[in-house]
């Protein structure tokens, strides 16, 4: 007997020193899976349009209802608010159980798997070592945490299935509400999960709900033991079934492209990955606009429905004033199709790039009113000769009217007096060509300028639609430029308090590229181009707006970029067709996803052909503009441009003119420049003679002949043009995956600046 008690004296010490020296975790020595969250995206206004990663909302004790939590006491541990943490019963069935080898068994209670769950150190390997640390860290947790704490911790870390941890997620999730308002049945429904949550969704997802009812049956015969009242408000209950599982694509229709850029930008920018996003508990507030990015949807499928898949538009719109991304368009389903056009599609500018060239000549203090011949062709240094629309030659004009009429050899000449490199520094101050140097090495300007000399100035430089809708930006805001963003702010939910702390602010970075004053007079010039020019499509009525086309060679890419004071846009068009990688041959194709009609074909490349009906940037793409411009301005104010500064002084590389005899005294005279009351719309000038379409390999669109199907002003519409399909492009799965650069006309050989 002596030595018996002696044993037993020994065991119980042992066990003292073993509790004794069992130190008890503190709220913050949680395991990460135990607190991970996903993360929340949201639009300007703060409304959600896409959550990612790990589906738990941390709420307090006082945000669950009491039956709620007596339906899990009911199901897990009915003597919770009694026990010391564990249960004796439970823990003697488990050890024998395993001492006998029947099997390694729980036993645990709701304290035990609170710390089991949440806790660093306690894992959830069923062993007697773990499970002995368990029962003593459960012992002094239930001494030193009030039961509603326990409780608290213990509904927000436990899994219900379907991808769900704690109870807030898991009602949203079933039963398409917050926690705080279920119902004693909906409650007993995800107390009944707990116990194995992987096999009711495996079961559930089948149609079979056996298991499931079976638990909620438990969960009623067990409820009135926590509290007797609950016996009939329980008795006669039905079943709550469920709400169909929500398929996890985060990432499909427009929502998925918007991801897609926001997380490249948050890695890149901010360090934080998409690993980190899936459990970090952030919150992105991006600067799209819900309206703005209808408004993009709207306008480029309504006028692209007629063509097939093969037939690729990009749009972007961005805040002049702070570089934000309002709206964009790159597709219809990023699941489908994953490039990510608006910001990865780099396309010969063409005369799209005219402006740049422009603003240059006006920021070295030359004047708008300068003169310069359109003689055709014209020879610059280093460059093959390059020519008008058609060839034709036009007299001496200005710059208003040369930018109006999108005439080549006036910008070359320009270049050539400013320099390629002041032209050049202009357009990478304005972001122009960055997306580029993904496959160049270098920014695409620099690339144009080296490889195509003096036709870099007709725009034979990539861009995206991103980099133009950002680069016009400065002629919008006074010539200041903001990098273009999609981040506004980040969030992080804070694991002690349960709010959210600032992590990141807005990264404004502002740049004066060019002075107010050239801004200004590059904006009145590019008004004409609206009001008589190739992009008179674009004209809004009243509301003022200024902006510029490109077509290059042989119409393969096509742009309208423009702005209103308050937002600046820009659309392109592109088409590519697949082709055998060896032979380069032209493969047949499904116009519904623009792929090989033949599945199987791998060894195949995408190229670029002419767009259908020889569209131009002043046709399809400049009514895009339009309509998105409308639309997505239609609640805004109507802002005026500056009025023209006239800058600098008269640079005339060209004979003046002899001046035009004087009028009669008797007649009327119109003023030089009349407006309405308002100062809009100015009054067109006169338009120069429309050419024809040029053959001569360069990027060009100016003035067209009537009919002229390869000119920006008529160039067919849709409905015109004949061609059939959806215009989305999707189906384009074995692409290179977004970040990686679009195949680009200019540098892959055949661009606009050599023949």
């Amino acid at each position: 007997m002596a030595g018996s008690a002696v044993i037993a004296a020994g065991v119980f010490g042992m066990i003292a020193i073993a509790y004794a020296n069992t130190t008890l975790p503190t709220e913050k020595d949680y395991q990460e899976s135990a607190v991970a969250q996903g993360s929340v995206f949201q639009y300007a206004s703060g409304k959600t349009f896409a959550k990612i990663g790990t589906k738990r909302t941390i709420v307090k004790i006082s945000d669950v209802p009491k039956h709620v939590q007596d339906a899990v006491i009911a199901a897990e541990n009915d003597t919770f608010r009694q026990d010391v943490g564990i249960s004796i019963p439970s823990i003697a069935r488990s050890v024998w159980m395993t001492v006998t080898g029947q099997q390694l068994q729980g036993g645990s209670t709701i304290t035990q798997q609170m710390a089991r769950n949440y806790f660093e150190g306690l894992s959830r390997e069923v062993a007697i070592k773990r499970k002995v640390k368990e029962i003593f860290v459960a012992i002094k947790l239930d001494r030193e945490w009030d039961k509603d704490k326990i409780l608290e911790y213990y509904l927000n870390t436990i899994p219900f299935g379907r991808n769900t941890y704690g109870i807030e997620a898991a009602a949203r999730d079933f039963f398409r509400k917050g926690v705080k308002d279920l119902t004693i049945a909906e409650g007993m429904y995800l107390a009944g999960r707990i116990q194995r949550p992987g096999d009711f969704d495996r079961y559930e997802s089948q149609g079979k709900y056996a298991a499931t009812m079976e638990r909620f049956e438990y969960v009623r015969g067990q409820i009135p033991k926590v509290d007797p009242a609950y016996a009939a408000q329980v008795a006669n209950l039905k079943f709550p079934k469920p709400k169909k599982r929500r398929i996890a694509e985060e990432y499909s229709g427009a929502e998925g492209y918007m991801l897609n850029i926001v997380q490249r930008e948050l890695e890149k920018d901010y360090g934080i990955t998409k690993d980190e996003l899936q459990g970090g508990g952030y919150i992105i507030k991006t600067s799209f606009d819900p309206a703005v990015m209808t408004a993009a949807k709207r306008a480029v499928e309504s006028r692209t429905q007629a063509f097939d898949a093969t037939v690729h538009t990009s749009l972007a719109a961005v805040d002049p004033r702070n570089g934000r991304v309002a709206g964009f368009y790159s597709g219809r389903d990023f699941l489908r199709d994953y490039n990510n056009r608006a910001f990865d599609a780099a396309k010969q500018a063409a005369s799209a790039f005219k402006p740049y060239v422009l603003a240059a000549w006006l920021n070295s203090d030359r004047a708008l009113s300068s003169l310069i011949s359109g003689k055709s062709p014209y020879k610059a240094k280093g460059t093959n000769a390059i020519a008008n629309a058609g060839g034709t030659s036009f007299g001496t004009i200005d710059l208003v009217k040369a930018t109006a009429q999108s005439v080549n050899t006036v910008f070359v000449q320009m270049g050539e007096k400013v320099g390629l490199d002041a032209v050049a520094e202009i357009a990478k101050k304005a972001g122009v060509g960055e997306r580029a140097k993904a496959t160049l090495k270098e920014n695409s300007v620099d690339w144009a300028v080296k490889n195509h000399g003096y036709a870099t100035t007709i725009g034979s430089a990539t861009v995206t639609a991103v980099e133009q809708a950002n680069g016009y930006g400065i002629f919008a805001n006074g010539g200041k430029h903001f990098d273009w963003h999609t981040v506004v702010e980040v969030k992080q939910r804070d694991r002690d308090t349960g709010g959210n702390r600032l992590v990141f602010k807005e990264r404004l970075k502002s740049l004066d590229v060019i002075s107010a004053e050239a801004a200004a007079d590059a904006t009145y010039a590019m008004t004409r181009v609206v009001l008589g020019g190739t992009g008179s499509a674009a004209n809004l009525g009243a509301r003022p707006v200024a902006g510029k086309t490109g077509t290059n060679n042989e119409s393969k890419d096509a742009w309208f970029v423009g702005y209103a004071p308050q937002l600046s846009a820009a659309v392109g068009m592109y088409r590519e067709v697949p082709a055998d990688a060896k032979t380069g041959k032209r493969l047949p194709y499904n116009p519904k996803t623009g792929r090989p009609l033949n599945k199987r074909k791998k060894n195949y490349v995408m190229v670029e052909e002419p767009l259908p009906g020889a569209i131009g940037g002043g046709g399809v793409p400049t009514q895009i503009w339009h309509d998105f411009m409308a639309e997505a301005l239609k609640d805004a104010e109507i802002e005026q441009f500056p009025p023209r500064a006239n800058v600098g002084t008269p640079d005339n590389m060209a004979p003046v003119p002899p001046p035009t005899p004087t009028p009669d005294p008797e007649e009327s005279m119109e003023p030089d420049d009349p407006t309405g009351e308002d100062g809009w719309p100015p009054v067109e000038e006169d338009q120069m003679p429309q050419d024809p379409p040029q053959e001569d390999g360069y990027p060009d669109d100016s003035g067209c002949a009537e009919n002229d199907l390869f000119c920006d002003a008529n160039a067919q519409t849709p409905e015109e043009s004949g061609s059939a399909g959806d215009g989305g492009g999707p189906g384009e799965r074995d692409r290179p995956p977004s970040g990686q650069m679009m195949p680009s006309t200019g540098p892959s050989g055949r661009s606009g600046g050599d023949r």
